[in-house]
This record gives C-alpha cells, structure tokens and sequence, in this order.
C-alpha cells in the first residue's frame, strides 16, 4: 500500500531530479505554486492531506516522467502493483449527449449500451463516467478533445471543479464559488466567459471533476 509520506517523497524527489523545488514543479505543471508546499500536506487538526490525481498526472506530463518512474522516487516500487489496479472502462460521452434527455438512470448514470469507453486507473466505488470536452470555452485549462472523469455521487465543496446541466439542456465545466439555499455561483475556467449565477431551480445536475485527461 502506498502510504502519505511515500507519495509525497516521490514528489520531492521528482522536483529534485528536475532541478527544481516542488513549488518550481508546481509552476512547470500549470499548478499553483503552493500546491506541493510542506503547509498543504496536513489539514490543520492533522489529517493527512493527499495530492489529487490530477496534479500528479499533470506533474509527470509536465517532466515526461512515467508512473513507474514516480513509484521508484517514493521508495514503494513494490507497492505500485496494488496502488495501480487494473483499469476499468467506463462510459465515454460528449457533451451534446450529456445535454440532451434521457441518456441517464434517476442515479445520474448513463443508461444502455453501446456507449464509447475510456480506461479510468483508479478505484473508486460510486459510479463514474467520462465526459469529452468540445469547444474552446473551458480554456486554459480544458481543451477541446481533453476527457473529464466526472461523479456526481461524490460530495462537493466550495473550490471544486464541477460540471453543471440546467434545466434547459446547457452543460458546463466552472468551478463552485458558493451554493445557497436558491442560487449556484460558479467561477469561470476561461475568463473571456463570464461567471455565472444560476436558480437552484434551474439545475438539473451537478458532477464533481475527478480527474482529467490531457
């Protein structure tokens, strides 16, 4: 099993090899610079605080480092085995699909057969499913033929990148400013777009980004 202070090694030493100190590393990878930082590792009553998928895909990207490179810098090579299980497939679609009606169960799964699929490296218990981004909208950061991992049983915080679907059909990928008891406010990705305040009322469903594949 890969342990908290093993994966955190191994992007310390990732940084190192590269010549770089994690915050260095960070800034190469298109992340915060803060996100590695020492302070981010442990929640302020302790907890400890993990890197997201995201980041370390974005972080071997970046280094053209492979996983196999990344488990020998932490230490725990014989622990990628079971780190790493066998990829699953799940659903693969568009973003014209997730709009349109009666592509999901009452869950927020998609139904039927048939779908494309797409290899998803990582265990996880509630149902996923991948969704493929079109257009130029969520630059920066997503580009068009980039594929989303999204959940909606997952819980979602402020902070968080979401894809929303309203009422009306509109699918969007913004990150979640604040929800109250009548409005989602959601930030932007691309700023050229504006961010968006939306009626409860008007959501149909909100997914939480997993991860991304770019």
């Amino acid at each position: 099993m890969l342990t908290h202070d093993q994966v955190w090694s191994a992007i310390d030493t990732l940084a190192e090899r590269q010549g770089m100190t994690p915050s260095g590393l960070a800034r190469r990878a298109g992340l915060d610079p803060t996100t590695f930082n020492k302070s981010k590792r442990l929640a302020g009553d302790g907890r400890p605080r993990w890197p997201s998928t995201e980041s370390i895909a974005k972080i071997l990207e970046a280094t053209g480092a492979s996983l196999t490179d990344f488990f020998r810098s932490s230490g725990a090579e014989e622990a990628a085995a079971d780190a790493l299980p066998t990829p699953r497939a799940v659903p693969l679609l568009g973003f014209a699909q997730a709009g349109a009606g009666g592509f999901f169960d009452d869950g927020g799964f998609p139904v039927g057969a048939g779908w494309d699929e797409i290899a998803f490296p990582e265990r996880r218990d509630e149902p996923v499913y991948a969704l493929e981004i079109a257009g130029d909208s969520m630059l920066p950061l997503y580009r068009d033929g980039d594929v989303l991992i999204v959940s909606r049983a997952s819980t979602i915080r402020r902070g968080d990148r979401v894809v929303v679907k309203t009422t009306d059909g509109e699918v969007m990928a913004k990150v979640l400013h604040r929800q109250t008891g009548k409005v989602l406010e959601l930030t932007s990705l691309n700023p050229e777009h504006a961010d968006r305040k939306i009626p409860l009322a008007s959501i149909e469903w909100m997914a939480r980004i997993l991860w991304a594949s770019q």
